[in-house]
């Protein structure tokens, strides 16, 4: 009985860090205040899907501007900043007076 409740607890301890790595290699946002928040990035996402956008500038907690997408679902995904289609989305969420 204690070898399954241990094999359980390995399996569940597996999937979490699965889930954790996945999440990371999706663009999602990574939360600490004194680093940078975005890992990886994602080259776009459509226009459509976007509630907000939240541009950080670079500063002490990170030398590289920060793009982060809160999509209608709830999810966070951090854009490139340099791709023309986020170059895009920021000006048209700028200008709908969207953005936070």
């Amino acid at each position: 009985m204690a070898r399954t409740a241990s094999w359980l607890l390995r399996v569940a301890l597996l999937l979490l860090l699965l889930v954790d790595a996945c999440r990371r290699a999706a663009g999602a946002p990574v939360v600490s205040e004194l680093r940078c928040q975005c890992l990886q990035t994602v080259q776009g996402i459509h226009l459509k899907n976007i509630q907000s956008v939240k541009v950080t500038s670079p500063g002490p907690h990170c030398a590289q501007t920060e793009v982060i997408a809160t999509l209608k679902n709830g999810q966070e995904a951090c854009l490139n900043p340099e791709a023309p289609l986020v170059k895009k989305i920021i000006h048209k969420m700028l200008n709908n007076g969207n953005s936070s």
